[in-house]
C-alpha cells in the first residue's frame, strides 16, 4: 500500500469529524455515507472509496469489512479500530472509534514523524482495549513504517507484560546508544535505534511507572497527538429522565385535583328517590322500630 497524499489525509480527517456528528445527531449511518461523499473533494479518491462502502453495508450493515477491501486506500489499523466498535459486545462506541482515526490522520496530514505515529496508535489501543494481538499486527501494516519498524512492531507481542514498555523504548532510542558509547566508545548497537535523544530520556525518567504517564510526558514534552479518552458517565443523562419522569406525574396529580374541584364546584343533580328502599319492597318494619321513628 502506498502512503497516501497530504490531501487525501486531509479529506478523510473531514469525512470521519462529519461522519462523527451527524452519527451523534443521531442521523443513520447510511444516510451518512449517501450525503458525505457529495461534499468532499473530488480530486481525491475518497468519494469512490465511500461510494463502495455505502454500498457494501448496505448488505451487512457494517463498514469493518468494505474498508478491509479497500487495502489499498484505507490502512489495517484503520479497519481494526471500526471492527472493533462495530463488534457485537463492543464497549467502544462508534464515536470514540471516528475521533481516534480522525486525530491520527490529521496528525499524518502535518508531516507525522514514526514514533509520534507509534506512540497514537498503540496508546490507542491500549486506552481503548483493542487487542494487542490484532491491534499490533494492523500497526505493522502501516505503509508509513519501514522494515525496521515493522519487526519491532511485531517483537512487542512477546515482551509486552515480560518487559517495562518503558525500556521497550529507551532500548531503541538514540539516548541509550549515546549513554553505552560514553561508557565505551566502539559501541555498536544490536539494532538500530527508532526513537529520538528526547524520547529516550522521557521513557528512561519513566521506568517502572504505569505508561500511561510516559504517554503524557511525550505529548506534554514533544507534542505528540492525545488520544481521546471515553467519556466518564456524568449521570447527567439519567438526572433529566428522572425529572422529566418526576414532572410527568405532577401533571398527571395536577390534572386529577382540576377535575376533582371541579366537580365539587358544580356538584350533579342527584335524586336521593333512586337509592331510598320502600317499606312495602321490604318484610316488614324491622323489629324495635316505632312508627314515630319510621314517620320522622
Amino acid at each position: 500500500m502506498p502512503v497516501l497524499d497530504r490531501e487525501e489525509f486531509i479529506e478523510q480527517a473531514y469525512f470521519f469529524h462529519a461522519f462523527r456528528e451527524r452519527l451523534a445527531d443521531g442521523v443513520p449511518s447510511q444516510e451518512i455515507l449517501l450525503r458525505v461523499g457529495e461534499e468532499l473533494l473530488s480530486t481525491t479518491k475518497l468519494p469512490m472509496a465511500i461510494g463502495f462502502i455505502s454500498t457494501e453495508s448496505k448488505l451487512t450493515g457494517l463498514m469493518a469489512p468494505a474498508m478491509r477491501q479497500l487495502s489499498h486506500y484505507f490502512t489495517p489499523f484503520q479497519a481494526h479500530v471500526v471492527s472493533q466498535a462495530e463488534a457485537d459486545l463492543s464497549r467502544f462506541p462508534m464515536e470514540q472509534a471516528l475521533l481516534v482515526l480522525e486525530r491520527e490522520v490529521e496528525y499524518k496530514a502535518k508531516g507525522a514523524s514514526l514514533p509520534g505515529l507509534f506512540i497514537y496508535q498503540f496508546e490507542s489501543i491500549a486506552r481503548n482495549r483493542l487487542g494487542y494481538t490484532k491491534g499490533l499486527a494492523a500497526m505493522a501494516e502501516d505503509p508509513m513504517y519501514d522494515e525496521d519498524w515493522r519487526d519491532y512492531i511485531m517483537a512487542l507481542l512477546t515482551r509486552l507484560g515480560d518487559v517495562d514498555f518503558a525500556d521497550l523504548i529507551f532500548v531503541r532510542s538514540a539516548f541509550f546508544v549515546n549513554e553505552r558509547r560514553k561508557l565505551k566508545p566502539d559501541f555498536v548497537p544490536k539494532y538500530p535505534p527508532l526513537f529520538g535523544e528526547k524520547e529516550g530520556k522521557i521513557a528512561r525518567a519513566n521506568h517502572g511507572r504505569d505508561p500511561l504517564y510516559l504517554f503524557s510526558a511525550l505529548q506534554r514534552q514533544l507534542g505528540y497527538p492525545e488520544v481521546p479518552r471515553p467519556r466518564r458517565p456524568d449521570g447527567v443523562e439519567d438526572r433529566i429522565a428522572l425529572l422529566e419522569q418526576r414532572v410527568a406525574q405532577l401533571e398527571s396529580r395536577l390534572k386529577f385535583v382540576e377535575s376533582e374541584g371541579s366537580a365539587a364546584a358544580s356538584p350533579p343533580d342527584f335524586d336521593m328517590k333512586q337509592v331510598l328502599v320502600n317499606p312495602e319492597n321490604t318484610a316488614g318494619i324491622p323489629a324495635g322500630w316505632s312508627a314515630r321513628r319510621l314517620e320522622s
